[in-house]
């Protein structure tokens, strides 16, 4: 018997997997984003479409505007099949991904950029987490913004009288926890003894970011970035997490 409905949806069955669920949409490229995701290639003329646009915010950072063409966002339906025009955003700062979107306002917050010029990116994905691409190339769009100073991110230090500036910091980390996800996903990052990083978490409700090991935290209010500097002054591997909700955000190995 055919089913009630004939809505589209981009869910997979059990045991189907992202190409079979996504049928013909596109073609899948051997080309991968930083992450992985293999490029999913569609002709121009039914390709979607993004502009990124940057202003200032009144309080804090920058509000950032994804106007979009050709295309819908359905986080309803991410990790399904990739249906023609529809799916989410990545957000790169330069080479680094500091979020992923689904709709057409973020709010990125001073404390999450670095002091300089740096370039913001929006790539647009299917549901599947493929890229959506044009003659081999991802959709996307890019704009310039500057930070003149330190961010006003929250957070303690790592006991010093004085907070460094960014820029005293070897390596830089953002991350972004919406729920139970961590963006981008828990890994390892390896450092040398002696050296600094820099935390820079956002999460949807407030927390506390802990290392342990260094047994060195920071407060995460709802919504605005938290930032912990950390200079690696003994060897091993170490868990950085939240309190609250007891995720792991990631592994710093130091050797």
């Amino acid at each position: 018997m055919a089913g009630c409905s004939d809505r589209p949806t981009t869910h997979h069955k059990p045991g189907t997997s992202h190409e079979e669920a996504s049928g013909s949409t596109g073609r899948l490229l051997d080309r991968e984003d930083e992450s992985g995701h293999r490029y999913r290639q569609v002709d121009a003329a039914d390709a979607p479409s993004v502009e990124l646009a940057v202003r200032p915010d009144s309080v804090d950072g920058w509000n950032v505007r994804l106007s979009v063409h050709a295309f819908r966002f359905t986080p309803d339906s991410v990790g399904g099949g990739a249906l023609p025009g529809r799916g989410h955003a990545h957000l790169y700062l330069d080479d680094r991904k500091i979020a992923r979107v689904y709709g057409e306002w973020y709010h990125l917050p001073a404390s999450a950029v670095p002091k300089g010029a740096h370039t913001l990116t929006a790539r647009l994905y299917a549901d599947d987490h493929t890229v959506w691409a044009v003659d081999g190339k991802p959709v996307e769009s890019t704009a310039e913004l500057s930070q003149a100073g330190r961010g006003s991110g929250h957070g303690h230090d790592d006991g010093g009288s004085d907070a460094p500036d960014e820029g005293s910091a070897d390596r830089t980390v953002t991350i972004t926890v919406d729920g139970k996800s961590v963006e981008p996903p828990p890994g390892r990052i390896e450092l040398k003894k002696g050296q600094r990083i820099r935390l820079s978490v956002t999460s949807d409700r407030a927390d506390t970011l802990h290392v342990h090991g260094y047994d060195k935290e920071a407060d995460l209010p709802a919504g605005r970035a938290g930032t912990l500097t950390l200079t690696l002054d003994r060897t091993g591997l170490f868990e950085v997490e939240t309190h609250g909700s007891g995720l792991l955000l990631m592994q710093l190995v130091v050797r």
